[in-house]
């Protein structure tokens, strides 16, 4: 099943793809700004914590990056651990 699966994998591959959404009244701009201004609350509120230890912030810069990361962006090859 496995061959299958790559020999359906590799065919569709080569194929054009077209993706139509032919009742979307908004606009696409709209909303990446708006998931990118409650990312940026988020990461906001996780910076103002004045009481955290060394140790601590370092866990909420981890938790920013969980942030980007459930945007679809990740932290690169320096985060890959």
């Amino acid at each position: 099943m496995e061959l299958y699966k790559e020999i359906l994998i590799e065919v569709l591959s080569r194929q054009e793809v077209e993706v139509r959404f032919p009742h979307f009244a908004v606009n696409p701009a709209e909303i990446a700004e708006g998931v990118c201004y409650r990312a940026l609350e988020r990461i906001r509120d996780i910076l103002r914590d004045d009481t955290l230890s060394d140790e601590a912030c370092f866990l909420k810069m981890e938790e920013i990056v969980r942030v980007l990361e459930e945007l679809g962006s990740h932290g690169g090859t320096r985060h890959d651990f």
